[in-house]
């Protein structure tokens, strides 16, 4: 039963790292004046994040930035794992806290975490319970102010912690961005522009990019574990009502559409009506949400579109110099 799903104590979880040595808080990510490019470790791929870097100069003599804690669950992606780590890396930020929670992983994923482990803030593979469960280990041992999570096929656009740090007032707890699709069938780089993140539209599915959304860590909130495909889409239910919210007119994260992505894979299509089953069935929407009959109907799919589309075409961004520092796969090895 939906009810009866409960989310777990992140203290237990951290309780349990320590008991295993585990020193909490753990190590942020060394910082360097010069950054971490002639550092890590050598590729001869070009563009974002194989041969440039965030440059450190952007943050300036500032020294209070506020910690972020980003958190990798994986599993099997050792295809795409080491650039989702350089982008995290590479931003240079000043007060870094990074963290991947591997599920004991198969293919090359340990060579490669072995390979960047001097970097990391703590790293495992080890088996766990899929995405959820790798999600809410890795935020039981956070210590930051704010929060985010990228999966382990995803990146961040250089430059994208100094647009996000900057946004956070002392009042504002979510801060959501654009975002970058790319599409690896077509071989494209899209940029797409924010959603109104709203409570009212989070029925549509797909509002937050979750890659280019943070928080701060008083409102964080555990990941719901028996889920397996519509993780995020039912935290935003629980954490965005009653937040303030913030939008910024910066693409700071990238998703990979490939060929296991869940939101793009037909073997998951059954996966997701479940999980939306028991998101409505634990949140009882049909009491608890006035106009839920009207969410069922067609008209409230065009209401939200056209709000949507109005959100987008308002929100004025120059998007060619984000597109133009990604390399697309397949001209890797062809500059």
């Amino acid at each position: 039963m939906a009810k009866d799903i409960k989310a777990p104590d992140l203290l237990e979880y951290r309780n349990d790292f320590v008991k295993e040595g585990v020193v909490y808080p753990l190590n942020k990510v060394h910082f360097l004046e010069s950054g971490l490019l002639d550092k890590l470790p050598i590729s001869d791929k070009k563009g974002w994040p194989w041969n440039m870097q965030t440059d450190v100069s952007v943050y300036g003599n500032k020294k209070n930035w506020p910690k972020i804690t980003i958190v990798t669950p994986s599993y099997n992606q050792g295809q795409y794992i080491e650039e989702t780590i350089r982008a995290v890396l590479l931003q240079n930020y000043p007060n870094l806290e990074y963290i991947v929670m591997d599920g004991g992983s198969t293919d090359n994923t340990l060579e490669i975490l072995e390979k960047y482990a001097p970097w990391l803030s703590y790293y495992e593979s080890k088996k766990d319970r899929g995405q959820g469960h790798a999600i809410n280990k890795g935020f039981s041992l956070a210590s930051g102010e704010i929060f985010g999570w990228i999966n382990s096929d995803d990146l961040y656009t250089e430059g994208a912690f100094h647009a996000l740090a900057k946004s956070f007032s002392k009042q504002t707890e979510v801060v959501y961005g654009d975002g970058l699709i790319l599409n690896e069938e077509h071989n494209t780089l899209v940029y797409q522009k924010a959603n109104w993140v709203n409570k009212r539209y989070l029925f549509v599915g797909g509002i937050i990019m979750q890659h280019s959304c943070f928080w701060r860590s008083r409102v964080h909130l555990p990941i719901l574990e028996q889920l397996y495909c519509a993780v995020d889409s039912e935290l935003w239910f629980r954490l965005i009502p009653n937040k303030k919210l913030k939008h910024v007119k910066f693409p700071l994260g990238v998703v990979r559409i490939q060929p296991e992505t869940k939101t793009h894979n037909e073997k998951f299509i059954e996966k997701w009506k479940q999980d939306n089953l028991i998101i409505a069935e634990l949140h009882d929407f049909e009491h608890t949400v006035p106009y839920f009959k009207y969410v069922q109907s067609k008209f409230y799919v065009l209401e939200a579109r056209y709000v949507q589309k109005l959100f987008r075409y308002l929100n004025f961004t120059n998007t060619a110099p984000h597109l133009n520092k990604i390399v697309l796969p397949d001209r890797n090895n062809k500059i």
